[in-house]
């Protein structure tokens, strides 16, 4: 039963602004999209590194001020997939028929392989553990797309990333959710910080990025990875 306390005004505004910040990112969405349509790679990522930070916060924020009971009508479980899927999947589909990263014939192919597969991951009710894991590649194609910046693969290097990423989407591999998983939270909670430190001086200097910056991001990813399969092997032994 809703406590009567959670009914009143000043508790219904506190979930009301927490769904409220939760849209903000599809405007965000609107923003680095059209960044995006102008080239300007840097501007786009600031809008879809801060729409990142709101997805990051809110859900706790949401927990906190316990909107799903006080705003029951109103589902932020839902309005969060609908933002994630602009901001994670469609604009980071987008720029890849748009920027010179994959090879020109495969541009289109991919990105619908990336819409399709980050449908998949969205609708699947079965995408997250109990304790807080992701069952395939978590549609994070925001950070997928950082990285082929970053990195300045060759075309067909990247066109190989991207594809082996999307049939991982299917494959029931263990990811970690940085801030649900209990396990080594706070060894991840450093490792994500420190990305998120290294990836802010990435996206203000040009790309390819300094080889120190490269090495930083693809040091955090393979410990989020490591630590995804070793507790995916552990489930299977």
């Amino acid at each position: 039963m809703t406590d009567n306390r959670e009914k009143t005004l000043p508790c219904r505004l506190r979930a009301v602004s927490v769904h409220v910040l939760t849209a903000i990112g599809a405007v965000l969405a609107l923003f680095a999209l059209r960044a995006a349509h102008d080239g300007d790679w840097r501007t786009m990522f600031v809008w879809l590194g801060i729409a990142l930070f709101i997805d990051a916060i809110d859900g706790p924020l949401a927990r906190l001020y316990n909107a799903k009971t006080v705003l029951p009508r109103f589902s932020g479980e839902r309005l969060d997939l609908i933002v994630d899927y602009l901001t994670f999947v469609a604009i980071p589909a987008f720029v890849l028929t748009e920027a010179d990263i994959l090879p020109e014939a495969f541009r289109i192919p991919a990105a619908i392989g990336i819409l399709l597969s980050g449908l998949f991951h969205v609708s699947d009710v079965h995408s997250k553990t109990k304790e807080g894991f992701f069952v395939g590649f978590p549609a994070i194609w925001n950070i997928v797309l950082l990285y082929l910046f970053v990195l300045g693969l060759p075309p067909y290097g990247a066109l190989a990333v991207v594809a082996c990423l999307v049939v991982l989407t299917f494959v029931p591999i263990l990811y970690v959710h940085p801030f649900r998983v209990v396990g080594l939270r706070i060894l991840t909670g450093l490792v994500v910080l420190a990305w998120a430190v290294v990836a802010a001086i990435a996206i203000a200097n040009p790309f390819p990025s300094a080889l120190w910056v490269q090495i930083t991001l693809l040091a955090a990813a393979a410990y989020c990875a490591a630590v995804g399969l070793w507790s995916w092997l552990r489930r299977a032994a």
